[in-house]
């Protein structure tokens, strides 16, 4: 692959074009790290020009040509920095944040150095300064973690992920990007499980980006492509059979008030069967249906996002607005909760006469289960990107939660815990 010389003009772009030079001149840039000039005070202000590469934020879609193009950069990128040796690991022995002086900085400082996160010219030191607080900030933001500076265990799992393992996390990533980086519609829906997160796409620029709780190890959001085809306001909510097996049923042995208490009914052939007829001790519940009614309480809240699905997984408000604070959000059973919902459905029923905001919103408020049909349907996609790049230098990764990626060192929140 020809790799363009004008991305690496600094950072870890300096060390990959010591590679097109050969091996003496890439010794030199690694000794230019190595032998930076110390400095051992503090500075007042950070200076921005310390942190490497482009915006960490985009409105770029993970789906374009462009991602594509800017992550088969990354791999040549990452090539070159697996060929001069990778990075050191850094040590997880302590938490590490602005105002600490320690020798562990040093590696710090040359990691974030080497992934472009943070310039020669903030120099190697024991201190960590604001030059290295705006580095990790920035490695975290790329890395789906809090951009709070502060080296906890997550971002010292993601940090000490070899270089060869990233290296191929992209190469995996991008088999996935090129098979959807074709026509995908003018308006879409993306849902990235391992980014948690959602992109509301149109004339191929992100408009809208959602929080997400998807599906828990054991019950995974599955891989899709449907269309927005109705939007419930006020949905009931159908218990799914694996919910009344695994989590209704337990419940019930414990409080037997706990279908009233929740508003659940239970439908049988002949309409609604009381619950103490039912021995709680066995299965038989989940032989029936189990509906919870509108309002306050119901597990989707306000709305339901409905399109055709052979798993019948659809996407959903939630009352549990705390989840979506998580680090790790993968806490449901297979369906996607939306954060700021009202905003995606809005966007959603744009075309559809007389759903505008406040038509939506006053059915809400009105508690009546009502069904929309969308007028032009908007194509969904559910996908699994782990990682991908939205611009130079600007290369994203997130915790390969499912185990697809095939290595075990990406399952950040599995082996970290």
């Amino acid at each position: 692959m020809k790799t363009n010389r004008r991305l690496f003009i600094t950072g870890a772009g300096a060390i990959a074009a010591a590679a097109f030079s050969g091996a003496a001149s890439a010794q030199d840039v690694i000794g230019d790290i190595l032998n930076s000039p110390r400095r051992g005070n503090w500075d007042d202000q950070f200076d921005a020009r310390a942190s490497q590469g482009g915006k960490v934020a985009s409105n770029l879609p993970i789906f374009s040509q462009q991602t594509v193009g800017y992550v088969e950069q990354a791999i040549g990128q990452y090539s070159n920095i697996v060929a001069q040796g990778g990075w050191e690991t850094v040590p997880a022995t302590k938490k590490l944040k602005l105002g600490v002086v320690d020798p562990d900085v040093v590696p710090l400082r040359k990691r974030l150095m080497i992934s472009g996160d943070l310039s020669q010219s903030a120099g190697i030191s024991e201190s960590f300064d604001t030059y290295v607080d705006g580095a990790v900030k920035r490695f975290q933001s790329r890395h789906g973690l809090p951009s709070d500076g502060v080296l906890g265990k997550y971002t010292f799992a993601a940090m000490n992920v070899s270089a060869p393992v990233r290296l191929g996390q992209l190469e995996t990533n991008l088999v996935r990007l090129r098979s959807m980086s074709g026509e995908l519609g003018q308006r879409y829906v993306m849902v990235n499980v391992p980014a948690a997160q959602i992109e509301a796409v149109e004339n191929d620029r992100v408009v809208l980006r959602h929080t997400a709780i998807v599906g828990k190890i054991d019950r995974q959001t599955p891989i899709l492509n449907s269309k927005i085809n109705e939007i419930i306001v006020n949905p009931y909510w159908n218990a799914p059979e694996s919910i009344v097996r695994k989590d209704i049923i337990p419940l019930m042995r414990k409080d037997p008030t706990y279908l009233a208490k929740n508003n659940i009914r239970i439908l049988g052939p002949e309409g609604e069967i009381d619950p103490t007829t039912i021995d709680w001790n066995t299965e038989d519940a989940a032989k029936f249906r189990l509906r919870q009614d509108p309002g306050a309480g119901n597990a989707m809240s306000s709305v339901k996002i409905n399109f055709p699905s052979p798993d019948g997984v659809y996407m959903h408000d939630t009352p549990q607005q705390s989840l979506f604070s998580k680090l790790m959000r993968f806490d449901s059973s297979g369906c996607v909760r939306v954060q700021n919902v009202r905003d995606l459905v809005t966007w959603i029923l744009r075309d559809t006469p007389g759903w505008d905001r406040q038509h939506f919103e006053q059915a809400i408020k009105s508690g009546e289960n009502i069904p929309v049909a969308v007028t032009n349907p908007v194509p969904v996609y559910f996908t699994y990107i782990s990682a991908w790049s939205t611009g130079d230098r600007v290369v994203h990764f997130r915790d390969d939660i499912y185990g697809r990626d095939g290595v075990d060192e990406l399952q950040i929140s599995s082996t970290t815990l």
